[in-house]
C-alpha cells in the first residue's frame, strides 16, 4: 500500500468517526418569542382549562396539540383543573413545509451539477425538507373574561418531527413566565439528535 493511500484511508477513517460522533450531538430549536404580559407576578390559583375556538372544536388535532402543549404549561406553574379553573388557556399551531433556504438552484439540469448532465447525471436530487412553524398561547382570567398573557414563538428549520418540536416550542413561548423579557427574543431548546 502506498503512502498516499494511507493517508487517503487514515482521512476517510477520521471523517467517518467524525461524522458518527456528530450523529450523537443535540440539535438546537432557535426561536422567535414575543409575549405580552399584564401578570404582575405568578398566579396565586394557577388553574386551568383548554379553550378552543369555534373551529378548534371540530379539528381532531386539536385534543393532540393541546397534550403537547401541557408540559410546558405545567412547567410553567400552571395545573390543569377542568373543574374549578381560574384560568382559560388557549394553544394554536401552524406548520406549513416549505422549499429549503439551501435548495439547490441547480437541481433542474441546468449547470457542471445537474441531474442531466455533467457529473450530476444519474444520481437523484433529494431536498431536505424545511419546515416553518408557529404556536401560540394567549392566557385569560376567567372571572374578568380578559386576556392577561399572550405568547407566540416562530422556527423554521429542517427537524421534522412535530411531536419533538411543537413542545419544544410551547417551552419556549413560555419561558419567563409570567414577566418575560419585553420585545422580541430568541430562545434556543435543545433537542435529541434525529
Amino acid at each position: 500500500m502506498t503512502r498516499i493511500a494511507r493517508y487517503l484511508g487514515a482521512a476517510a477513517m477520521a471523517l467517518a468517526v467524525a461524522a458518527l460522533a456528530g450523529c450523537s450531538t443535540t440539535y438546537v430549536l432557535d426561536n422567535q418569542v414575543q409575549t405580552f404580559s399584564h401578570l404582575a407576578g405568578p398566579p396565586a390559583k394557577p388553574t386551568y382549562r383548554f379553550e378552543r375556538l369555534l373551529s378548534q372544536q371540530v379539528d381532531p388535532v386539536q385534543a393532540q396539540l393541546e397534550t403537547l402543549a401541557d408540559p410546558a404549561l405545567h412547567n410553567a406553574g400552571f395545573r390543569r383543573d377542568d373543574a374549578a379553573p381560574s384560568y382559560s388557556v388557549q394553544v394554536s399551531a401552524r406548520v406549513q413545509r416549505v422549499l429549503s433556504p439551501y435548495a439547490d438552484p441547480w437541481h433542474f439540469g441546468f449547470g457542471f451539477w445537474g441531474r442531466r448532465g455533467g457529473f450530476g447525471a444519474g444520481f437523484p436530487h433529494m431536498e431536505s425538507p424545511w419546515y416553518q412553524r408557529e404556536v401560540g398561547v394567549v392566557v385569560r382570567d376567567i372571572a374578568s373574561n380578559k386576556v392577561v398573557y399572550e405568547t407566540r414563538a416562530v422556527n423554521d428549520g429542517p427537524y421534522f418531527d412535530n411531536a419533538v418540536v411543537l413542545p419544544a416550542m410551547f417551552t419556549a413561548a413560555l419561558q419567563g413566565f409570567p414577566n418575560p423579557p419585553q420585545g422580541a427574543r430568541r430562545v434556543d431548546i435543545p433537542l435529541p439528535a434525529r
